[in-house]
């Protein structure tokens, strides 16, 4: 099968094309004949040497994928071959088979084609754990994530509004504010010449904050929380580490929370499975929430992929076509 590896640590055009073997399905897994697979920013880390797979996990990137069941291993009872599914993968998603876990496999929702259901299990696992489960957001809540442009930010204003959540993000510009905003969000700040906290804090506060920037951001989302708030961390863009006056946690009950998807076990990636395939499909089938798609690219342009996502410069997901 073609697939794309990555040659070394390194920049975009370290992506290559090559040949490799197809993988089997081993007990409780499938093998899936790959039409689109999506692309995150833990692709680009793991392509920086970042972000290394966990043992046991295909070296390849690419962590969601849609396509055909082609083969069952032993103990699969939920999908057959030939079903139309989409995936959360291990890794592996940049070639033209990728295996994974039966159980961390969903239906096409309805009225969704392969490219569009290729940019829901990473965003949607990651969103669902992280503000829902974790964080623990409820109807009626103040809502904040930063990048509401992103494919992770664009999934999260969604899902909350659809809950009946309020919605404030930042975004880099004006155009992307306004993307933002066509989503649901209620205010959408543009982060270069406007400040968060205080638009924030004007509005009473958040309930809930999903961020990924991490850096001095950390201190600022603690501002920015209401009294009893929660803060949610799924990465570090601008580093780990932060001058922290951890003395407002007790003051003010706040909680600081976080979770990386790809570590998780296949048995907690499957009960975030379930809790999507009940909660959150069916408002798919219905057309109240549909992927934000971006860009597409061949395999072989999986470098220019990257190079867009890693500009920033994209609204949405971007996914690259495969078979």
């Amino acid at each position: 099968m073609r697939a794309v590896e990555i040659s070394q640590p390194g920049g975009p055009d370290v992506l290559q094309v090559v040949d490799r073997p197809m993988p089997e399905a081993d007990h409780d897994q499938v093998v899936i004949k790959v039409a689109y697979a999506g692309v995150n920013r833990p692709d680009a880390l793991q392509r920086a040497g970042l972000y290394n797979a966990p043992p046991g996990a295909s070296d390849l990137p690419g962590l969601e994928a849609a396509g055909e069941v082609v083969a069952c291993g032993a103990g699969v009872s939920t999908v057959a071959v030939g079903d139309q599914v989409c995936a959360l993968l291990p890794g592996g998603g940049y070639a033209e088979y990728v295996a994974t876990a039966a159980a961390h496999c969903l239906p096409i929702p309805g009225g969704l084609t392969l490219k569009q259901a290729a940019c829901l299990p990473e965003t949607f696992f990651t969103v669902w754990s992280n503000v829902f489960m974790r964080g623990g957001l409820q109807g009626g809540e103040r809502f904040l994530v930063h990048g509401g442009s992103s494919g992770i930010g664009t999934t999260a204003i969604q899902l909350a509004k659809a809950f009946g959540a309020r919605v404030f993000t930042t975004a880099g510009s004006d155009e992307k504010c306004a993307a933002c905003s066509a989503l649901g969000a209620e205010m959408a700040i543009n982060y270069r010449n406007a400040d968060f906290v205080e638009k924030v804090q004007a509005a009473g506060g958040a309930d809930v904050i999903l961020d990924m920037v991490g850096g001095p951001y950390i201190q600022r989302n603690l501002k920015a929380l209401a009294d009893d708030g929660r803060l949610v961390q799924i990465a570090f863009l601008q580093g780990p580490t932060a001058d922290l006056n951890l003395g407002q946690l007790m003051m003010r009950r706040l909680s600081i929370t976080g979770s990386t998807l790809r570590p998780q076990s296949d048995l907690a990636k499957a009960r975030i499975a379930d809790q999507l395939r009940q909660h959150v499909w069916p408002l798919i089938a219905a057309g109240k929430i549909a992927p934000v798609m971006d860009q597409e690219f061949a395999l072989v342009d999986a470098a220019a992929a990257h190079t867009r996502m890693e500009s920033s410069a994209h609204i949405g997901k971007i996914v690259l076509k495969v078979g």
